[in-house]
């Protein structure tokens, strides 16, 4: 087979332990179907099983009890959805079977920090796939959840069919995790007798930076870091900033895979799935205030839009105002709207985005979340004193009441909606998910020298790549360049067609 080649080229989490346990949606029907409805769209959590996961004893099919979920029974649940996810991440399953032969993560101990889907596991698959080291080793790829996901679509992949390409794969994850359980979670992934990682798989720092602080050892013995998000990326670039950052990382969040694609494309749908499935609301009339227009912003503003909503923009970067401004979005100060709107979503990737002064200014029922990525942008923190009171709607719904009897609904303790409360697009998925994948293996497989010790954009061929993975599913069909066109454009006919910069 071909040989695939490339050109040279601490934020804290406002955690608040809730009931766990089984879900079960709020109207009466049968087991079955509560077993075959979406975890994403469970509304309320019953009592019947209350005992927090690291307190059980648990094993799955194989005699293995290295794994902390919730319920090792609903493994075959979790099959189910992956066979699912398959259908629509047929790009993911090729660059699985052209890498397979070869091996190119032989020897990777890969450590991970993601959420855990039906989809992830799809990754996962191609990472064990191609990482013939951890079959011998057993337990070498070690994921952990962040809070706002949930772990039903993949309880264990270990006790599924696929046994003997999964039962390695160590998973460390529930939802309904406090801070103290999150953290738990990742140490346990990394401390770890007779096995240490030599690759970190991050998105959003928190892995990234435990290692860092807790294990600095281990921290300077990773090959390669590959980072999804712009908080993690952030992180990255203070430590390369400050000469702190001992090995070499790869900026998956702005490649082009992932910022055109992922940011905009799946917010775009999940933004409406999230808000109708927690609160049932109609956009037609409504008035929205969308802060940042970033990828996700936009995305999120195009689907309002649609809908009729009337969408106001806040923004702090005078060309992404301008784009707003000539998408027909009127540009604001959030304080200007706040009285007005009846929906904040927050998009910025910031801090303390809509603070108490915010929402005590909001009216009756306005709709609070958080389309970004951690839990920062919303001053949740201010809303947890005596003189307010909190009331659970649903699951992921809460209901904040003022002494005057004014409520704000708040979504997901203002952690990502799209993952807390509804569920992503598979296909858009498929792209992230190939892009970190071969992130992985560029950085593994890269001769010493190539990367140094900084951050690094992804090569533009590597982002074509995933990109032309992705066609065939649309039958779609590429135009060539002759040879006097490319001598013309200055390109090689097989691209690289964007620059560095793009």
């Amino acid at each position: 087979s071909q040989q695939i080649q490339f050109a040279d080229d601490m934020q804290e989490f406002t955690k608040f332990p809730t009931k766990t346990g089984r879900r079960s949606l709020s109207r009466s029907i049968s087991q079955s179907s509560t077993d075959s409805y979406s975890s994403a769209a469970s509304y309320t959590d019953s009592s019947d099983d209350e005992v927090s996961p690291r307190e059980k004893q648990q094993t799955n099919s194989k005699g293995s009890s290295n794994f902390c979920v919730k319920n090792i029974k609903q493994a075959e649940f979790g099959r189910r959805e992956i066979e699912i996810a398959e259908q629509d991440m047929s790009a993911l399953i090729s660059l699985r079977k052209r890498a397979q032969g070869e091996k190119p993560l032989a020897g990777a101990k890969i450590v991970g920090c993601t959420h855990i889907t039906a989809q992830t596991a799809v990754s996962l698959i191609l990472v064990w796939a191609v990482c013939d080291l951890c079959m011998a080793l057993g337990s070498c790829v070690r994921v952990f959840v962040e809070l706002a996901k949930q772990e039903r679509a993949l309880p264990s992949p270990a006790n599924s069919k696929d046994a003997p390409v999964l039962s390695g794969v160590a998973v460390f994850a529930w939802k309904g995790e406090s801070e103290d359980d999150f953290w738990w979670c990742i140490d346990r992934c990394v401390n770890v007798d007779g096995w240490q990682a030599n690759m970190i798989l991050d998105d959003g720092g928190d892995l990234t930076h435990w290692v860092y602080k807790k294990y600095p050892s281990v921290f300077k013995k990773i090959r390669g870091i590959v980072e999804e998000s712009v908080t993690g990326v952030h992180r990255l670039y203070q430590l390369s900033k400050a000469g702190k950052l001992c090995v070499p990382a790869m900026n998956v969040n702005d490649s082009v895979t992932k910022q055109k694609f992922d940011n905009l494309y799946c917010c775009r749908e999940s933004i409406l799935d999230g808000l109708k499935r927690t609160t049932d609301v109609m956009f037609g009339g409504k008035q929205v205030v969308v802060c940042g227009y970033g990828e996700v912003g936009k995305g999120c503003c195009a689907a309002l839009k649609a809908l009729g909503a009337i969408v106001y923009v806040t923004e702090i970067d005078p060309i992404c105002a301008l784009q707003a401004c000539m998408d027909g979005f009127r540009v604001v100060k959030l304080s200007e709207v706040i009285r007005q709107v009846d929906v904040v979503i927050t998009c910025t990737g910031n801090k303390n985005v809509v603070t108490r002064e915010h929402l005590d200014r909001m009216k009756n029922s306005c709709i609070v979340c958080n389309m970004g990525h951690s839990n920062t942008e919303i001053d949740v923190t201010s809303l947890r004193t005596p003189e307010l009171t909190w009331e659970r709607v649903r699951s992921q719904v809460d209901h904040v009441i003022w002494p005057d009897g004014k409520r704000v609904v708040l979504l997901a303790e203002g952690r990502l909606l799209n993952l807390s409360c509804s569920t992503v697009p598979t296909f858009v998925l498929s792209i992230t998910a190939t892009t970190q994948a071969l992130a992985l293996i560029e950085l593994y497989n890269a001769p010493e020298g190539r990367y140094k010790q900084d951050v690094y954009l992804l090569p533009k061929k590597m982002d074509e790549y995933v990109a032309s993975l992705h066609l065939p599913s649309f039958d779609a069909h590429l135009t060539e360049l002759t040879d006097d066109q490319a001598k013309y454009l200055g390109l090689n006919k097989n691209g690289p067609f964007k620059p560095n910069y793009y």
